[in-house]
């Protein structure tokens, strides 16, 4: 009883101490975030026994510690004699207390965090007993999931301990488990509120640290062999976050580990959750990674994906096909290797399977939407090909589009894009825009695509009919800019295509094409494209007739004769006494004078109408198209006059937007440079006159510069890159329904951003070679007369008859005339001098602006006369460095010759040398020598080498001789053998050698000889 009296009082004592360190701590933490409470009034007495604290809030903090406190002890003094409170369990209790005392004062800060969090490491890496340790690291997993301090202390203290647990102590799998979860909460980020761009992040900071931690990536990547269903789980997830916060690390991480992707690969073959986690992992791994694409896919990758998303029901699948097809995705996104091996081993009718409506097609679940989008993104993907880089890029993208249409792609991307009108907006836009990719340069799809019927019997029409209804039908203006792409495609380079559907423009009566738009199933695509663009004057007639615009747009474009036919074409009007009728032109640029009104009616109001705001843009585009290289159209064009005065108000009127100013101004150009016509008013000086009174050749100018520089402009391009399909983007891209319209029609004068997908490239290169055309031409005409008059000695003789007084009056009128014209000349360049000086905009043109106009004009022609000089003097550089390109030219041909004289003399002294040497040689030789000696006897050398050669035949005959005789012996040995078997040997012996006879006789007259 002493003995446990002793051990009480020992604690007590060390209570005691400890409630001193505890009531420090409290005052150190007042006097720095709570000075406003220490008033002279406030006093802290610490004794050993008594605490006194008048301040309010320390009465309620030390109520708190005290309860706390009561609650310990009791359990310290009633325990059994044999425990004992040893350190650890004071420890952990002042941790309690440092908590406490974070929660009463409101200010849960790192400093707590860091010690708790050590104080679990502690008991997690020093503890001995397994119970203890295990509930420390659920402890640690609990509050580190909690806690964006603890993830920073876990972070900077326990990854190396964390790591030590699971490479030494596989065997214990529940800690293997808890420091797998630990990690795994560390690198999660905690949602608790929106984080600032400046403001740590410790899932982002932990994810670095662990994977600069020595070995941890191949630790975690063997740990997938572990037998337990948790650990490979915990395991998958933490690699996941890991190539979620650093995904290039860990990319190049697994690249150097051997069988790294293969062990990845091999859990695709695991348990459905397993599998599921390896997907992610591999879709986040694949994402802008080369080599582990083609790792990927050489360990199977395109079996093992397609086998998945069979067994989870193609399209109608859950989010699991969605990933598989975000991987597959991965793998085909400008990587032509890949492409070429899927096509080549397991094909594409996997693919295409996915694409099929099966008996749920009516129903369109989010997810079934999102799953056919990342189908025909992969479709997609495969119609473009490779990168841009690639050198083969062009050969695969052909033999792709050749093997889809072979598995007949076309028919159920109309299916789902035009027959399928139940299907949602997001699906039938992207299955238009892959029909459009894929007739894109190639006719002999456009063909097939142009011989397509949709429907059934009897309701069966053209697919390109069924496309233009749903340009002129859809309240989608996402599907009317798909829709319009694939008449884009189809048109773009394809002239007989253009003219097929031209040929079909057959103007209908008044009462046919104001009738309701449900009635044209039985129209023809010209007379239902006519039946649009002719509809009414209405917001929604309008709207209607821009997008049939957009389409004659396509059919028009570079193609003279369908211009031509098309400008034939005269629409009726709605009664004979109005008038005769109207070409399709003129009805054109009366609705967008009407588009225009409507459009000043409703700025003044509050309201506005989606249609409107673009309507005069594409109707404006209509009409740079038809007029480009069409000398007849601008002729149309301008057969009413009023034409020529609503288009000069419309770049004039700062109310309209720049690309509408900008296009008229387009439209006002080609009248000038693709203008024929020699009638008075008609002709391109009077539409130059024209646009100098209306608006000024400097503002006109102007009107170009802004819309090179416009929002739409600008876009054009950015516009055909779609972002790349993902899990984070899926169901934002499945959900929309429309341009969003509120980001540039709240502020006023501003284009619709439709006109960023309807303007393509060809149409921007276009009006930019338009300009530098308009440019020259505009001040060309304007430089010059109208009338230039030639002068003829004839005109100023006297003719035969005429009085002198006539003859004066009519050389009088004469130079008055040339004077006119002389005048109007110098006004003219005095003119766009002024201009000229304008749009500079330099103090240098001031002066010259406040001056009278015969000094501008005289100003003018010096500038001339200095430009002229100019120009004389670059020709005469360039004449200048032309002759002494030809003098070095000339020098070089002359070294090089000197040269060769040069080796041509050395060779023919080396020869004369030699011939000398040769002569001295000969003449040596006849001076020592007799005759004899320099020339030998002939007959005795003949003499010799004929005997030789007796000699050689004589042994030759010596040895043809015994070989006849032992020929000769063997003969007669078997001719006798032949007698005793009773055969004829001269009957045998007959005629043998008679054939050898001959040449046996001339050898011997040979050697004979």
């Amino acid at each position: 009883m002493k003995i446990k009296m002793e051990k009480m009082l020992k604690t007590v004592k060390m209570m005691e101490i400890l409630i001193r360190i505890v009531i420090i701590i409290i005052i150190l933490k007042l006097s720095n975030h709570h000075t406003q409470f220490l008033r002279s009034g406030n006093s802290f007495t610490l004794s050993p026994i008594t605490i006194t604290i008048t301040c309010p809030l320390l009465k309620l903090g030390s109520i708190i510690i005290i309860i706390f406190f009561a609650f310990h002890l009791k359990n310290l003094f009633f325990r059994d004699s044999g425990a004992l409170c040893d350190l650890r369990t004071i420890m952990d209790l002042v941790s309690g207390y440092k908590g406490v005392v974070g929660f009463v004062f409101g200010n849960e800060n790192s400093s707590n965090a860091d010690s708790y969090v050590e104080r679990l490491l502690d008991r997690i890496n020093n503890g001995k007993l397994p119970d203890d340790r295990r509930n420390a690291i659920t402890e640690l997993q609990a509050i580190v999931s909690e806690s964006q301090a603890s993830q920073l202390a876990i972070g900077a203290m326990g990854f190396p301990i964390m790591l030590s647990i699971l490479k030494e102590e596989r065997d214990d799998v529940e800690m293997v488990r808890g420091a797998l979860e630990t990690l795994v909460s560390a690198l999660t980020p905690i949602n608790h509120a929106k984080v600032s761009s400046n403001e740590v992040q410790p899932d982002l900071m932990n994810s670095d640290l662990l994977s600069r931690e020595a070995d941890s990536i191949p630790l975690l990547l063997s740990l997938l062999e572990e037998d337990d269903f948790y650990v490979r789980y915990y395991t998958l997830q933490l690699l996941t976050a890991l190539v979620t916060n650093s995904p290039q690390r860990l990319q190049e991480a697994i690249l150097t580990i051997p069988r790294g992707i293969t062990r990845l690969m091999d859990m695709l073959m695991d348990r459905e959750v397993i599998r599921n986690e390896a997907l992610l992992l591999l879709t986040h791994l694949t994402r802008e990674a080369g080599e582990i694409q083609k790792i990927v896919v050489f360990e199977g990758a395109f079996e093992k994906i397609f086998s998945i998303i069979k067994e989870e029901g193609n399209s109608d699948g859950g989010v699991v096909v969605q990933d598989c097809l975000e991987l597959l995705n991965n793998l085909l996104r400008n990587n032509a290797s890949n492409q070429v091996l899927l096509r080549e081993t397991i094909g594409l009718d996997s693919l295409i399977s996915i694409l099929k409506l099966r008996a749920s097609a009516y129903t369109f679940t989010q997810q079934k939407t999102i799953n056919l989008l990342s189908t025909l993104e992969t479709i997609k993907l495969l119609i473009k090909g490779g990168s841009e880089a690639n050198s083969g890029k062009d050969m695969n993208k052909q033999t792709n589009k050749t093997a889809l249409v072979q598995k007949k792609v076309l028919d159920h991307l109309l299916i789902l894009g035009v027959e399928s009108q139940w299907a949602p907006v997001p699906v039938r836009c992207a299955a238009m825009q892959c029909i459009g990719d894929l007739i894109t340069g190639d006719s002999k799809i456009r063909d097939l695509l142009a011989s397509k019927v949709l429907g059934e019997e009897p309701q069966v029409e053209p697919a390109l009919n069924s496309i233009l209804r749903i340009i002129l039908r859809t309240s989608s203006t996402q599907e009317f800019i798909a829709a319009d792409y694939v008449f884009k495609s189809f048109c773009e380079k394809n002239g007989d295509g253009q003219s097929m559907l031209a040929s079909t423009l057959i103007p209908q009566p008044y009462s046919m094409n104001h009738a309701p738009l449900e009635e044209d199933v039985s129209m023809s695509f010209g007379s239902m494209l006519l039946h649009g663009l002719t509809l009414g004057e209405n917001d929604g007639d309008l709207e209607i007739c821009c997008r049939a615009a957009s389409v004659l747009s396509h059919i028009l474009k570079d193609n003279l004769p369908c211009k031509e036919k098309v400008l034939r074409i005269e629409i009726e009007v709605p009664m004979q006494s109005l008038g005769a009728p109207e070409p399709l032109m003129h009805r054109m640029v009366k609705y967008l004078a009407v588009a225009s009104s409507m459009k000043q009616r409703k700025d003044g109001k509050s309201t506005t109408t989606s249609g409107i705001s673009y309507v005069q843009a594409i109707i404006l585009k209509l009409l740079v198209t038809w007029l480009a290289d069409c000398p007849n159209a601008v002729h149309c064009f301008l057969d009413a006059r009023p034409h020529l005065t609503y288009i000069l108000e419309l770049v004039s009127n700062l109310s309209e937007t720049v690309c509408v100013r900008g296009f008229a101004a387009v439209i006002l150009g080609e009248c000038v440079i693709y203008n024929k016509s020699n009638d008075s008013g008609k002709d391109a000086f009077a539409v130059v006159d024209a646009i100098s009174q209306k608006v000024g050749l400097s503002s006109y100018f102007l009107k170009f510069d802004e819309m090179q520089k416009s929002f739409v402009f600008a876009n054009v391009e950015s516009s055909v890159m779609r972002k790349s399909f993902s899990r984070s983007s899926a169901a934002s891209m499945a959900d929309i329904e429309d341009v969003d319209e509120n980001d540039s029609s709240e502020k006023k004068n501003l284009d619709h951003p439709i006109l960023s997908s309807i303007l393509d490239s060809y149409f921007v290169n276009l009006v930019k070679r338009l300009e530098a055309d308009i440019r020259e031409q505009i001040v060309e005409v304007y430089s010059h007369p109208k009338i230039k008059v030639a002068v003829v000695p004839a005109e100023l003789e006297q003719k035969n008859g005429e009085s002198d007084g006539d003859y004066i009056k009519r050389l009088k009128g004469f130079v008055e005339k040339q004077s006119s014209e002389i005048q109007d000349l110098l006004v003219r360049n005095a003119t766009l001098a002024e201009d000229a000086a304008k749009s500079g905009g330099g103090s240098n043109f001031q002066s010259e602006q406040r001056s009278s106009p015969s000094d501008r004009v005289q100003i003018e022609t010096l500038r001339r006369e200095l430009q002229e000089s100019y120009q004389r003097l670059e020709v005469l550089k360039a004449e200048k460095a032309k002759f002494e390109s030809d003098s070095t030219m000339y020098r070089s041909l002359a070294a090089k010759t000197e040269a060769d004289l040069r080796s041509l003399s050395d060779a023919y002294n080396s020869l004369e040398q030699a011939n000398f040497q040769l002569e001295n040689e000969v003449k040596a030789l006849k001076r020592g020598g007799g005759s004899s000696t320099i020339f030998p006897d002939v007959e005795a050398i003949k003499a010799e080498a004929r005997e030789e050669a007796q000699k050689e035949s004589e042994g030759e005959l010596n040895d043809l001789l015994v070989c006849l005789g032992q020929e000769q012996s063997k003969v007669e040995r078997l001719s006798a053998r032949l007698l005793e078997l009773g055969e004829d040997v001269d009957e045998l012996l007959e005629g043998v050698g008679d054939d050898l006879g001959v040449p046996e006789d001339g050898e011997d007259e040979e050697d004979d000889e």
